[in-house]
């Protein structure tokens, strides 16, 4: 019998202090809740969306209910979710009223034929199967957005440079970070679930690396399971999480995250966090951000929590 474990983060990217004790009770409080059910003998995929669902209803995490702002000013949030027994997963998009969007992933995986749903048509499944609906904007959200778009207006943010551009040429009219679970069940089967409200200020449509299987997050019995943590772009055009796990063949989870974000700094340089887990039980945290916010939950080491400098 495998020794069950949980490992979640909150997120890569520069965690303030006043952020930082919060942040690290919520990925706590997440890992344990994820913990129990895997110490009541149910599933790795449930362990993780239960984690998923606890930060997302945390608003101090840009996911769920602490989802960041499009340019528009309205919230577009993705998850995905996979299982590593089957290689089953999927994942939804630009959702604007889904309370927790890893249970529509979740819903997506097990109840459709698809791998990606986005927008209206996702959300309209998750109400036919009585998912909770909720306002995702909130004032904090709001209030952030408006100072982040007067630093666009004066063209001081470092992101989004040819947006910028493109806003200036064209007009607004056209046009954080994710957290994520990681889970091994008492009979080996390895689980993969992520969420987020994207990145600031993106433009409306954009959809990141979180729903995306193989970049975003990927899960496989066979060698293990890992999800990503910040530019989405970066995590998609490189299929981070999915490099993660085939370097587990041969490696411990902690070298194969190490390896990779080696290897994402070298080719597209700054900008995100990864947190495997092998076949073992092992798990591995790796960024070349200022800080990652996770927590582990092991029967034999206990709970283990750091915002990871």
């Amino acid at each position: 019998m495998v020794n069950s474990t949980i490992i979640v983060h909150g997120g890569a990217g520069d965690w303030p202090k006043s952020k930082q004790a919060v942040g690290l009770s919520g990925v706590r409080q997440a890992a344990t809740q994820g913990f129990r059910l895997l110490r009541q003998g149910q599933s790795s995929i449930q362990a993780v969306e239960a984690a998923v669902m606890e930060m997302e209803d945390n608003p101090v995490f840009n996911a769920g209910s602490g989802s960041t702002l499009n340019l528009a000013g309205y919230v577009e949030a993705d998850a995905g979710i996979m299982d590593g027994k089957t290689r089953r997963g999927a994942g939804v998009a630009l959702l604007r009223r889904t309370k927790n969007p890893i249970s529509l992933a979740r819903l997506v995986m097990e109840k459709t034929d698809h791998a990606l749903l986005a927008g209206k048509s996702a959300e309209r499944l998750g109400e036919a199967f009585g998912l909770p609906k909720a306002n995702l904007k909130l004032p904090e959200r709001a209030y952030q957005w408006k100072q982040a778009k007067r630093r666009l207006a004066k063209g001081v943010l470092d992101n989004f440079s040819r947006n910028l551009k493109l806003i200036r040429s064209k007009g607004q009219t056209i046009v954080g970070d994710t957290v994520g679970a990681l889970a091994i069940d008492q009979n080996g089967n390895l689980a993969a679930a992520d969420s987020t409200g994207g990145v600031s200020l993106k433009l409306p449509g954009r959809i990141g690396d979180s729903p995306i299987l193989g970049a975003g997050l990927y899960a496989d019995n066979r060698i293990g399971a890992a999800t990503a943590t910040g530019i989405g772009e970066i995590a998609m055009r490189l299929v981070v999480s999915k490099l993660a796990c085939d370097a587990m063949q041969s490696l411990t989870a902690q070298q194969a995250a190490s390896q990779t974000i080696n290897m994402v700094t070298k080719l597209a340089g700054r900008g995100l966090g990864i947190v495997t887990l092998d076949r073992k039980g092992r798990y591995g945290v790796a960024h070349n951000t200022p800080h990652l916010c996770w927590a582990s939950l092991t029967k034999n080491r206990g709970l283990v929590s750091q915002i990871h400098l």
